[in-house]
């Protein structure tokens, strides 16, 4: 192995210097600064007779005297199923104290894409224990889900809430210790040790830890990392699915700090920027992330992917959530306005959507009313936000008695559907229960996206005739 002491340049997090060989793209390098110190990169470009390496611990210590080895393989990930319950840094390496991990095999970050014959439909029920996105926008095995946020908005708390409470109904069902099947890999970039310390604190309390991996690039570390962190996630996750047969969920927070890693490293190269400054190969790069969830026919497994982003500015016009919304297969939003009201978790359905849900929903899989419900709340609760808007104008007495049963409606999805507080998990069942409860608001007249048979069988008679006493008592007041 040739050691090089030929560095000719140090910019930002990244390192050029002089070769008298080729160089492998991506190949993987150590640098031995003059205090004895050994730092990884990683070739980014090759050419012939340069490199240039961006160092993951950043370049601080090195100097033109600092011995450069490339290793001649790339980045590889030390998988098993022991790293289940371990935490690790976003290099992979373990944080939590405890013993050296002893792989089952070594395998390669980037990855191979699934080959699209092979790929699976997803159609298979996630339940989360959240009623705004298993009732409203279903969740299914092998799909990319991303959280649309904003800053200062609990995303965070919704993703400790989502990683605790998902299970696998068919799992919960199977005999022995079926739990042990699905697992979370959670991946955070950029995240402040606070935010780190109340997502370890939340994994330990709940016992979530024993059958996740947590990946941790914090906010102090370098922005190099970040890039990798990802990938690392991914690797074990394809690992645990496709070998080991687990149904694995991938939460991965918060993307916008990744990318703007991507363009961090692109100044660095003085590459010419796309929109908004952010490399214009930045959406090849996240469709790599995004596409390694799925199904593979054949294996049990299936990675499924939960990606949060914050919204710069809460725009989602923004090159992230935008590229975002084109790879992935829907999104839920996170709503400032719901937020500041105190719903937990503030999650507006209206713009939110699941574009795999009707596969994965209905007898056999959810349960037989689940469409019509979801069809039927998601009209009722659009038409309550537009009166609402009318009534700022007219006010409520002007409305009709309709009109009135929507404005009511609307109020109570969300204070008893949306608000069900970060520490309730809900069943499916209870979930599609309360949303008769509030459709049995409205006449059944009103219920035209609603199957007469599910009429006949689930409405709620006594709460229709509560509502229009309810709704007497206030006219007359």
């Amino acid at each position: 192995m040739k050691e090089y002491q030929t560095i000719t340049e140090i910019s930002g997090p990244l390192v050029f210097a002089e070769v008298d060989e080729a160089i492998g793209y991506d190949e993987i390098v150590e640098i031995e600064t003059a205090q004895g110190e050994t730092l990884r990169g990683q070739v980014l470009e090759s050419s012939e007779g340069v490199v240039a390496i961006q160092v993951f611990e950043g370049t601080s210590g090195i100097d033109k005297n600092a011995s450069v080895r490339f290793l001649g393989e790339t980045m590889k990930m030390p998988v098993t199923e022991d790293l289940l319950g371990r935490v690790l840094d976003g290099s992979g390496r373990p944080i939590d104290g405890g013993p050296d991990i002893v792989p089952e095999e070594r395998q390669d970050i980037v990855g191979a894409a699934i080959n699209p014959y092979s790929r699976e439909y997803p159609e298979e029920f996630i339940e989360t224990g959240v009623s705004a996105i298993d009732g409203m926008n279903t969740l299914v095995r092998g799909q990319k889900l991303p959280i649309f946020s904003s800053s200062g908005q609990p995303h965070s708390e919704l993703a400790m809430q989502i990683a605790r409470q998902a299970s696998v109904p068919e799992e919960e069902e199977g005999e022995g210790d079926e739990g042990s099947e699905f697992a979370v890999i959670f991946g955070a970039m950029g995240i402040t040790a606070e935010e780190a310390n109340e997502f370890m604190q939340d994994f330990e309390r709940t016992g979530a830890l024993e059958r996740s991996v947590v990946f941790m690039n914090l906010a102090d570390d370098p922005a190099v990392e970040r890039t990798v962190t990802p990938r690392m996630v991914l690797t074990t996750a394809e690992y645990l699915a496709f070998e080991k047969d687990y149904h694995v969920l991938v939460i991965l927070t918060d993307m916008t700090n990744y990318c703007e890693a991507l363009r961090e490293i692109g100044a660095a190269r003085e590459e010419v920027p796309g929109r908004r400054g952010y490399p214009g190969y930045m959406y090849t790069d996240l469709a790599q992330l995004y596409e390694r969830a799925g199904r593979i026919e054949g294996r049990e497994g299936s990675v499924t992917q939960i990606p949060i982003l914050t919204m710069p500015g809460d725009d989602d016009t923004h090159p992230i959530p935008d590229l975002t919304g084109y790879i992935t297969e829907g999104q839920i939003y996170v709503d400032p306005d719901l937020n500041s009201q105190g719903l937990q978790p503030p999650v507006n359905v209206l713009p939110s959507l699941s574009r795999l849900m009707d596969d994965g929903i209905g007898e056999g899989l959810t349960r037989e009313d689940h469409a019509d419900v979801s069809d039927q709340m998601y009209a009722a609760y659009a038409e309550g936000e537009d009166l609402r808007d009318l009534v700022n104008i007219v006010g409520r007495e002007a409305l009709s008695e309709r009109d009135n049963k929507y404005l009511d409606f609307a109020d109570r999805f969300e204070e008893e559907f949306i608000d069900q507080g970060f520490d309730t998990n809900r069943g499916l069942e209870e979930t599609l229960d309360i949303g008769w409860d509030l459709l049995s608001m409205l006449p059944t007249e009103e219920l035209n996206r609603v199957d007469e048979e599910f009429i006949e069988k689930y409405y709620r008679e006594d709460v229709s005739a509560d509502a229009d006493e309810t709704e007497t008592e206030a006219t007359a007041d």
